[in-house]
């Protein structure tokens, strides 16, 4: 378990130990947030990634007003210590993590190692009841855009021009060009492959059976063998950002790397005008 190396995660008995402190939210960011409505976490509160977590007019984040009026309405203050949990081994719970991050959170922002997986597979308590909250003052500071890269960032690591590392955690048949996207999935790109230089660390390589992250010093390892070791700046991405943020928050909060996420990822990539793209595949989309 890495969580006694980290101030970044929680474990699941940690947050059983807290689930009534007053100092202390929770939220779920469940991939489906659907799973909420069935059961979650006693005390949890929904965080839909579709609506609370974007800006639905832009492709975007949620401003720092609508992301501000969310988080009062659930009662988090100045002190408040946020824990934030989900299905699909963490994925986007992780993106939550980010966002909030971005927005100033930092280490206030904790991950429950394992997730929404291994709470279910202890068995421990689970409630259909939704929480009421009395409403906080909170002021979010401005976004932090240090925490995220923007396509130009992305090329300027691709073509050499800034010096940087990009990391791919998507499968090895998505960074191949095999495949345009797992199985079942809507968001595509025109292109298949990767962007140049992009080195492939697969999300899952550095995660446990039971959803947990492996120790720091193993995931230290998994990268370093790929000769990301932390000496040089590094944007992550994967399809839309959310798989690439549980990478993220590996390198940059367990790690301590310099580390930035691409939450444009491989669906504005691929579909860009005039970006290099390297497919060893030489997969060609055919529409369908």
């Amino acid at each position: 378990m890495t969580t006694a190396a980290s101030p970044s995660l929680v474990t699941a008995d940690w947050l059983l130990e807290n689930l009534d402190n007053p100092k202390v939210r929770i939220f779920e960011v469940s991939v489906d947030p659907t799973v909420y409505e069935r059961s979650h976490i006693p005390g949890a509160v929904n965080l839909d990634w579709h609506r609370d977590l974007v800006d639905t007019v832009n492709r975007d984040i949620a401003s720092r007003e609508k992301l501000q009026d969310t988080l009062r309405r659930a009662g988090v203050e100045d002190d408040t210590t946020v824990i934030v949990y989900g299905d699909n081994n963490n994925w986007f719970a992780a993106w939550g993590v980010w966002v909030l991050d971005v927005y100033g959170f930092g280490e206030r922002a904790k991950l429950v190692d394992g997730g929404r997986k291994l709470w279910e597979a202890r068995g421990l308590a689970l409630t259909a009841d939704v929480p009421d909250f009395a409403a906080s003052a909170l002021t979010l500071p401005d976004r932090n855009e240090a925490l995220r890269a923007r396509l130009p960032d992305v090329l300027g690591f691709a073509q050499g021009r800034v010096d940087g590392q990009l990391v791919d955690i998507r499968s090895p048949d998505e960074y191949a060009g095999k495949i345009f996207a797992p199985e079942g999935v809507k968001e595509l790109a025109i292109r298949a492959g990767h962007v140049p230089g992009a080195e492939n660390v697969p999300w899952a390589t550095i995660v446990n059976e039971d959803g947990t992250y492996k120790p720091i010093e193993e995931i230290r390892g998994i990268y370093a063998a790929k000769g990301i070791d932390g000496t040089r700046p590094i944007i992550t991405y994967c399809r839309i950002g959310e798989r690439s943020s549980h990478s993220w928050f590996a390198l940059k909060r367990l790690l301590g790397y310099d580390a930035r996420n691409y939450d444009g990822s491989w669906t504005e990539y691929g579909n860009a005008v005039g970006v290099p793209v390297d497919n060893p595949s030489g997969t060609i989309w055919l529409g369908k």
